[in-house]
């Protein structure tokens, strides 16, 4: 467990990378009680700089003595990484925070989303495993709508932004449109085919099933986040042209009948969830609303007139932010608390 003190060593590993820089802009940003902030990275990465509170500090490469008097660790570079190096900071006395997918569905390994499951922290032995972007805004969404009516079923269509890739897919994005509007054709390096101005039904491997990996990270993380392994799930993830912030078309089945009206009001006091829902006026969640924002952004609620007890909803948030970097410095904020 952490102990208690007033201010504490974090690590940030992946410091230089999309999501890493994410994790320490919103440290700085909360005010999380930093006493010394080590930044890591690979060796190719290592002596480099980044910005914090102020002050440039030097990147340091990732090693099996980059633990000494750590206490938080926020892992943000990759499962390999993760599998390798979480186990070393636990033991070196840290608790590790890991937004890879190396841990996730672990037993041993509480699943967090701070507005959703903050008790399963009490059961935490030195590793919390951050959840996939896409089911962190989701079930933020529907945990509220799940504890009032009992969700049964859940149909998701993802639209999830480049950033999710990384810096690179980033990069190929902007150089795919520059080509395109010079009238010369691009040649992708980062996702199999071209990704400006389309859209690709392909986010991760492709597993016998036809499903993907990213398809059925919805699904079982979803049922351990909520705490219901009865929960039927069943995903498509697309990636779409968009610097940062994904998109979700969210269709519910519930066990008890509830109104799209009960649903805006029961969200309305939500924690973490924003209700952005006027259609009449065109006011509803776009990426462009929820960059650079903590809330989760749900609208277009509207009843199922297919089932007698469906809902669909469109929820939107910034990947890089509460799909990663937000979730996890939230989790290190209740550890001190």
């Amino acid at each position: 467990m952490l102990k208690k003190k007033s201010s504490y060593n974090v690590a940030v590993v992946g410091a230089t990378g999309a999501v890493g820089a994410e994790m320490i802009e919103v440290l700085e940003e909360r005010k999380f009680p930093v006493d010394k902030l080590i930044p890591l990275a690979s060796s190719r990465s290592a002596g480099g700089s980044v910005s914090f509170q102020g002050r440039e500090i030097t990147v340091q490469e990732l090693t099996t003595d980059s633990f000494a008097d750590v206490d938080v660790a926020l892992f943000s570079a990759g499962s390999d990484v993760s599998r390798e190096f979480a186990p070393i900071a636990a033991k070196a006395g840290a608790v590790v925070i890991d937004n890879s997918a190396a841990w996730r569905m672990d037993k041993e390994v509480p699943l967090v989303v701070p507005e959703v499951n903050p008790h399963d922290l009490n059961s935490h032995r030195g590793i919390i495993a951050n959840p996939n972007c896409s089911t962190i805004q989701m079930v933020v969404a529907l945990k509220p709508l799940h504890d009032e009516a009992r969700i049964k079923r859940i149909v998701v269509t993802t639209f999830q932004s480049v950033s999710g890739t990384g810096k690179e897919a980033m990069d190929e994005l902007m150089e795919e449109c520059k080509a395109l509007l010079g009238f010369r054709q691009p040649e992708p390096k980062v996702y199999p085919h071209q990704i400006a101005f389309n859209c690709l039904p392909h986010i991760d491997e492709f597993l016998p099933t036809g499903y993907t990996k990213e398809e059925m990270k919805l699904l079982h993380e979803t049922r351990k986040i909520m705490g219901d392994p009865s929960i039927q799930v069943t995903a498509t993830t697309v990636r779409v042209p968009v610097y940062i912030g994904h998109s979700e078309s969210v269709n519910i089945e519930t066990q008890r009948k509830l109104s799209a009206n009960e649903a805006r009001v029961i969200l309305s006091t939500a924690p973490g969830v924003q209700l952005y829902d006027d259609p009449a006026h065109a006011i509803y969640p776009m990426p462009l609303d929820a960059t650079g924002k903590d809330e989760v952004y749900v609208g277009r609620i509207r009843e199922d007139e297919s089932i007698p007890n469906g809902l669909n909803l469109w929820i939107v948030a910034d990947n890089l932010r509460k799909g990663a970097a937000l979730n996890a410095v939230q989790i290190a904020e209740l550890l001190v608390r």
